[in-house]
């Protein structure tokens, strides 16, 4: 293969690792910016990976597997809703508790109904989401380097995939854009003004988590019906944590949410394209190393590269409403 296809091999397959990553991003983001810290998209990814796995082998329909997914998401941002937002509680320890409920349950569950130690028996056809071919692909693979972009790195992927885009772009406008966007950014500032203005916190706040649970829902169906056509457990690996660690690196904005999880797909295909490479004077690199490669590299990101990030104001503070 041709350095300019191996390119091209590394960056088509950045693009599918950093698909999850950035639904999980932006569901941190909407919450975050409403002033909802939120630990737990983990948990919702993990438990939307499992629904849409399940819903999907049994209806033999993946668009039915992206709805439970989805649904379950949302059932498990709402508890986190209800705790912190009606119940004021403490937001790390609600969303460090959906993390570990939903590692639990996916693998209890899993294994009572399918008996393969958590996992879901394989999805296939119209189980799971299949590549699609955009107009012109297959005549612009033969123009060299921008037609064999167009035709093997943004063509071939599956509607997922387009639809994270879209909810890049969708998220950047409504938040800087819409009247919408702007009171829920004002919340995560400052809840008290917004709150004199006769506007609902609490209504604001559920708002955003919501959307957070169908992004998070979203994410976890396209993990185990592109990514790995099945439920494993504790597939998500850490991936709502990284989405955590891309947010904070992007400073809670859409665009630098979406080229800083692409940046964390490509360390993480580069990583498992070094698998099996021999170092001379070393030997093999052990696979543990390999793997362990693209969480290193997150936190010498993090701490080298983001300066000063500075979160919305009013983030992790539950809002008592002044009588």
């Amino acid at each position: 293969m041709d350095v300019f296809g191996f390119g091209i091999a590394i960056f088509d397959s950045g693009v599918r690792l950093a698909v999850p990553l950035l639904f999980a991003c932006l569901a941190g983001l909407w919450s975050e910016r409403s002033g909802v810290v939120d630990i737990g998209l983990e948990g919702k990814l993990l438990v939307a990976a499992f629904a849409a796995a399940a819903a999907s082998h049994r209806f033999d329909s993946a668009w039915v597997g992206l709805a439970a997914g989805i649904a379950a998401s949302i059932a498990f941002a709402l508890v986190h809703g209800f705790a912190v937002i009606s119940q004021r509680g403490n937001q790390i320890v609600s969303g460090v508790a959906i993390n570990m409920l939903a590692a639990g349950l996916t693998a209890l569950v899993g294994n009572a109904w399918y008996g393969q130690g958590g996992r879901t028996p394989p999805l296939e056809g119209a189980m799971r989401y299949q590549p699609l071919t955009l107009p012109g692909a297959e005549q612009a693979a033969a123009v060299p380097v921008v037609g064999r972009l167009y035709a093997y790195v943004v063509s071939g992927h599956s509607v997922l995939v387009y639809v994270a885009i879209a909810a890049v772009v969708a998220t950047s406008f409504v938040l800087a854009r819409t009247r919408f966007g702007l009171r829920l950014r004002a919340v995560g500032e400052n809840p008290a003004a917004v709150d004199t203005a006769g506007i609902s916190v609490t209504g604001l706040r559920y708002a955003a988590v919501v959307i957070a649970g169908v992004l998070c829902g979203m994410g976890g169906a396209y993990l185990s019906l592109d990514q790995a056509a099945a439920f494993l457990p504790l597939m998500t690996a850490g991936k709502g944590f990284i989405a955590l660690a891309a947010l904070i690196f992007a400073k809670w904005r859409a665009w630098p949410a979406f080229w800083t999880c692409l940046l964390f797909g490509l360390l993480d295909a580069v990583a498992i394209r070094l698998q099996g490479v021999v170092v001379p004077g070393v030997g093999q690199v052990p696979v543990q190393a390999i793997q362990a490669l693209p969480y290193a590299l997150t936190v010498i990101l993090l701490a080298g590269f983001i300066g000063r990030a500075i979160p919305p104001r009013a983030s992790g503070t539950p809002y008592v409403k002044e009588r």
